[in-house]
């Protein structure tokens, strides 16, 4: 267990003459009763001295007074990237102060230092910044973290513009621990973040992606965005979102309000754990609807699946997701509209639908934005029984016929022939072709060579 691990780690340093506590999102999640998800120890033992004491120890900071001890269960593997070398590993940091942040993220020099009060002194928020001595259970709080976590206060460690000024993602931070824990941001932070929003577009895009996807995926995701917006942090990031603000609806369709307000139910609604991609497809899946807007007779948003699909791969684009991650996320916002036909649908046309790749993400989203909307389920309830009552092997049977088969009779290969291996499939799908001789008659009649 990774916390007798970081104690052992502990005792150990403190053995060789070093001082050595629990620091940081632990010491948070301990005191609230929390299993952490990582453990980090801060010591006066400079990188050296740490990796002399832990031979099986990643340098993966060591200008920054960091490095990864893996747990005994990680063996001698190698690690192949930080983010899995975390899960596995204690971060051991060496006390230090930090001067100057020129890029708005990254420290340009690193002074170590021998006591824990320097070192919080650097740290983000007051219950990001106790230490803990896991043997005696002692907390050691220089900066007020125990009193802001008692009260569900997010606050900064000093001057917030200047705790912003150093790292720019801390305002994201402060979003996403204020909805992860239900907290108030206090309001000269908060100030201070409204003050230096725009400043976010310095952060890398990488790193602005992950910290909204742990918000959309945590649990809060609708008390996250409305905090994005209320701090001025959404309209930096993700200005797509913050166009739906105002943008009415139809009532008789969707009661609940205007398309930001839908698309934040929507998120309340989600699964969770919930899969990444079905969390940012969620987001996406009106954002077409502000720039198709118009009202003719009644509100109408023609062709905002289209224009939408294209909007959010620019910002998939822009936010540098994979393309596999991209390809899902496009799939839930094109297809999000087509439940509405589900009950109509051909039943080729439905085992196509339903055999969709992660179609449990689909139909997820489907039941969220109706829960969002006119709480009717009707159709996400057909939708699902017909996915549990079709076998696998109905939904995607075995081919009857095949390319060769139609240049055995007689078709030359080219793009007929997709249309006539899309129309057996279809005719077998909806149980008209119970044979390959029924397949290739259907052929001869409805496609003579």
């Amino acid at each position: 267990m990774m916390r007798e691990f970081a104690t052992s780690m502990v005792q150990t340093l403190r053995q060789k003459g070093f001082q050595a506590y629990l620091v940081g999102g632990c010491v948070r999640d301990l005191l609230l009763g929390r299993e952490p998800k990582d453990y980090d120890v801060a010591t006066d033992a400079t990188p050296k001295q740490v990796m002399e004491i832990f031979p099986e120890t990643y340098a993966v900071g060591v200008q920054f007074g960091v490095v990864l001890v893996p747990a005994p269960e990680a063996g001698r593997a190698r690690i192949s990237d930080e983010g899995s070398a975390k899960s596995n590993a204690v971060e051991v940091a060496t006390f230090r102060s930090d001067i100057g942040y020129s890029d708005g993220r990254h420290p340009d020099e690193v002074r170590f230092s021998k006591t824990p009060q320097e070192d919080v002194a650097r740290r983000d928020f007051t219950i990001n910044g106790m230490l803990l001595d896991p043997v005696s259970g002692e907390v050691l709080d220089f900066v007020g973290g125990r009193t802001d976590l008692d009260a569900g206060i997010i606050r900064t460690i000093g001057d917030p513009e200047k705790r912003f000024g150093e790292d720019k993602l801390r305002m994201l931070r402060a979003v996403r621990f204020a909805a992860r824990f239900e907290y108030q941001i206090e309001p000269g932070t908060l100030a201070a973040m409204r003050d230096l929003a725009e400043q976010i577009r310095v952060v890398s895009r990488e790193r602005v992606r992950d910290e909204l996807t742990r918000m959309l995926t945590e649990g809060h995701a609708r008390r996250a965005f409305l905090l994005l917006d209320e701090s001025g942090l959404l309209r930096q990031v993700l200005p797509e979102i913050s166009a739906m603000k105002g943008v009415e609806q139809p009532p008789e369709f969707h009661p609940e309000g205007d398309v930001f307000v839908h698309t934040l139910l929507l998120l309340d609604n989600l699964p969770h754990p919930c899969p990444m991609t079905l969390a940012w497809g969620a987001l996406l899946h009106d954002v077409g609807k502000p720039p198709t807007f118009r009202v003719a007779e009644r509100i109408r948003f023609d062709g905002h699946v289209e224009v939408g699909v294209k909007m959010a791969e620019e910002i998939c684009a822009r936010l540098r997701f994979s393309n596999d991650e991209t390809e899902q996320i496009l799939a839930l916002v094109d297809n999000h509209m087509r439940f509405g036909h589900a009950t109509r649908m051909k039943e080729s046309t439905l085992k196509k639908f339903l055999r969709m790749p992660a179609f449990d993400e689909h139909l997820a989203l489907h039941r969220a934005d109706c829960l969002a909307s006119h709480r009717n389920l009707a159709t996400y309830e057909f939708v699902r029984q017909k996915k549990q009552e079709i076998p696998p092997e109905k939904m995607r049977p075995t081919p009857l016929v095949t390319g060769d088969d139609l240049i055995a009779e007689g078709h030359r290969p080219g793009p007929k022939f997709r249309e006539i291996l899309t129309a057996v499939e279809d005719a077998q799908l909806e149980g008209r072709l119970p044979s390959r001789d029924a397949a290739l008659e259907f052929v001869r009649r409805e496609f003579p060579a």
